[in-house]
């Protein structure tokens, strides 16, 4: 069973056993528009807990896509080399950015569940 949970940053991390697959909630891509490249991290790369992972460039603006826990990033999304508005149209399926082998799998205790995210957005507004 797959667990889903969101960080204040708007990006998602999925498990599957020790691995995550990380992209950016729907929120956060309705909010860049529409998006047309992603720099993806390097695999092998070893991430901190919330740094700097991924460029992601829209019409609007250049942003980051930061790391929900610390982790081996074990693959990256090549799809979006060639579709980056896969985060458009697919934020939370085809649309992911890359994967990470957790090495601290309790860091996941401090992100919030589809509910909790769900009132963050909420309060946004």
């Amino acid at each position: 069973m797959s667990t889903l949970r969101y960080t204040e940053e708007h990006e998602w991390i999925r498990m599957d056993d020790d691995i995550g697959t990380v992209g950016i909630s729907d929120f956060a891509q309705e909010q860049l528009g529409d998006v047309v490249y992603v720099e993806p991290p390097e695999v092998g790369k070893t991430v901190a807990r919330f740094a700097e992972v991924a460029v992601i460039e829209s019409v609007k603006a250049a942003s980051e896509v930061r790391a929900p826990v610390s982790g081996e990033v074990v693959e990256v999304n090549e799809a979006l080399n060639d579709n980056p508005e896969l985060v458009n149209s697919s934020p939370i399926g085809d649309g992911w950015f890359f994967k990470l082998r957790i090495s601290d799998l309790s860091e996941l205790d401090d992100l919030m569940d589809e509910a909790a995210y769900k009132t963050y957005v909420e309060g946004l507004g």
